[in-house]
């Protein structure tokens, strides 16, 4: 990324990261970055790609560290600050990361994670972060390592939820690309202000979000977490210009406008008027859901799709026609193909595998170079995501491992079923599962959320009496929308689904839910 410290030196005293805690200029992003670096280097020309893992909070702490970690010459492996210990453990290991930064409320975290892998531990408090909005020019500041586009420069890890976890790195060039696609296509300028509530050790967070704004000369306003209500007054403050999250966030957004009154819910509606875009992605967005953010703020929410291993590939127009359901055309720099089994390209209309090429895509996983030439194909990258291209649009199909169930001789897409029962007026959320099964190969199966007004609660089930919708009567009603073969076979009816922290669904948890494990 090191046109992005050059470009920030054009924005110096605009606004770049603001806070609940206060403002903070790209002058100052600047300056305090380079004291990070200094501190990391310690005495050192460059740190020659080591990986610095850090455990801080969205706000400017965070974002210096990041800035320090890359014109320092180290790779950022950035840590979930929700995770449990053996999931920190397990990323500071396989990394190999020689030094960890920590906010002061980690501190005992960071200390434990030591004590399991020796590195060299730094607080943020270190570099009197209480005092950011001080003049820091006269602080000594190293002269910093010259790096180049070829560099490593960020390790993000996977979810994890089919094996181990595996590093995902990215160079300073693949990120630069990923960000530049983004600004062009989505039409990012210096005068946005963008309101940033993701987790910020996922791509989604860093590179489109915070990376994007920072490179256009825009405010990235900062929240510490999710909270509906605060989002809600930011979003109709008429002072945000672009809104990304993923489904999960946006349905508690509609939750949360349902229960106010009408002449609030009619100030929220307005108030949204002033963002000129919003988007969604990291995981399915539900027709419903959309169709339920349209009418309550007019905005139509721009579907995008995308990975770890390659930023984003594919999006809906920033200007034209979106359609529920699709995930757009290729963005700018990015080549995209389907594919069949035989990795022969197939024609529209017909499901192959989505396979991309372009400047964007990552180097390589971390030290796990028999996973990096498995999922590498004459350099195009198989993502394993199942897709058919409709009226010039791509339309995801899901996982091929566990989103696509083959039943009875026929492949069933899980996510065309889940479409079909959130339209079921009692269902707020669904999962769809294939489920080994000895005549049909795999039974198509489904874990429901009822909406609050149904009937159907824990005692009721404790109590094991017959709930208001059961499975004779979900499969009357879907088999009037779909085919015999894709209407669950089995149900279950929980409090809430298992999910990741970006809202994803882990379908092997949901498939041990109905007794079976998938190896």
């Amino acid at each position: 990324m090191l046109s992005l410290f050059h470009r920030a030196q054009q924005y110096e005293e605009k606004v770049a990261i603001a806070t609940p805690d206060g403002q903070f200029t790209y002058a100052q992003l600047l300056v305090h970055s380079a004291q990070v670096a200094t501190l990391l280097l310690a005495g050192r020309i460059d740190l020659q790609e080591e990986r610095v893992a850090f455990l801080v909070p969205a706000g400017f702490d965070y974002v210096v560290t990041q800035w320090g970690i890359w014109r320092s010459g180290g790779i950022a492996v950035p840590l979930c600050v929700t995770h449990p210990y053996p999931e920190l453990a397990y990323v500071m290991a396989q990394s190999g990361a020689t030094i960890l930064v920590a906010h002061p409320q980690f501190a005992a975290m960071a200390r434990s994670l030591a004590e399991g892998h020796p590195c060299r531990v730094i607080l943020t408090s270190d570099w009197q972060a209480s005092d950011w909005q001080a003049d820091a020019t006269a602080r000594s500041i190293a002269s910093l390592p010259n790096l180049t586009l070829d560099r490593r420069a960020l390790i993000l890890y996977t979810s994890g939820t089919t094996g181990k976890p595996k590093g995902v790195v990215s160079t300073h060039g693949n990120l630069e690309a990923q960000v530049t696609s983004l600004v062009s296509a989505w039409g990012w300028t210096e005068d946005d202000r963008i309101l940033h509530v993701l987790p910020l050790h996922h791509i989604h967070g860093i590179v489109n979000v915070l990376t994007c704004a920072l490179w256009s000369g825009a405010l990235c306003y900062m929240l510490p977490k999710f909270d509906a209500e605060l989002v809600w007054q930011h979003l109709c403050s008429g002072g945000i210009t672009l809104f990304m999250a993923v489904p999960t966030i946006y349905t508690k957004l509609i939750t949360a406008w349902e229960k106010c009154d009408r002449a609030e819910q009619e100030r929220r509606r307005e108030g949204c008027r002033a963002i000129r875009l919003m988007v969604s992605g990291s995981a399915a967005l539900p027709v419903p859901i959309l169709e339920q953010w349209q009418h309550i703020t007019g905005h139509f929410l721009l579907e995008r799709y995308g990975m770890t291993e390659i930023g984003m590939a594919l999006s809906n127009p920033l200007q034209g026609d979106r359609q529920a359901g699709s995930v757009g055309k290729p963005l700018p720099q990015v080549q995209v193909r389907l594919v069949d089994e035989q990795g022969q390209a197939v024609p529209p209309g017909v499901p192959g595998e989505i396979q991309v090429q372009g400047p964007g895509v990552f180097l390589e996983y971390w030290q796990n170079p028999t996973a990096t030439a498995k999922v590498f194909r004459d350099r195009w990258f198989c993502t394993g995501d199942l897709a058919v291209v409709e009226d010039d649009r791509y339309r995801i199909l899901g996982r091929i491992s566990v989103d696509i169930i083959k039943t009875g001789g026929y492949k069933v897409s899980a996510l065309e079923i889940e479409e079909v029962l959130l339209t079921h007026p009692q269902v707020q959320e669904c999962a769809v599962v294939g489920v080994p099964d000895p005549e049909w190969g795999e039974r198509v199966c489904a874990a429901l959320v009822l909406r609050s007004d149904t009937t159907v609660n824990l005692t009721h089930l404790a109590m094991n009496l017959e709930p208001s919708l059961n499975l004779e009567t979900l499969r009357s009603w879907a088999k009037e929308r779909i085919a015999p073969y894709k209407v669950p076979t089995r149900l279950i009816i929980l409090e809430s689904l298992p999910r990741n922290v970006m809202g994803k669904l882990t379908k092997p948890a949901i498939v041990q839910l109905f007794g079976y494990s998938r190896s």
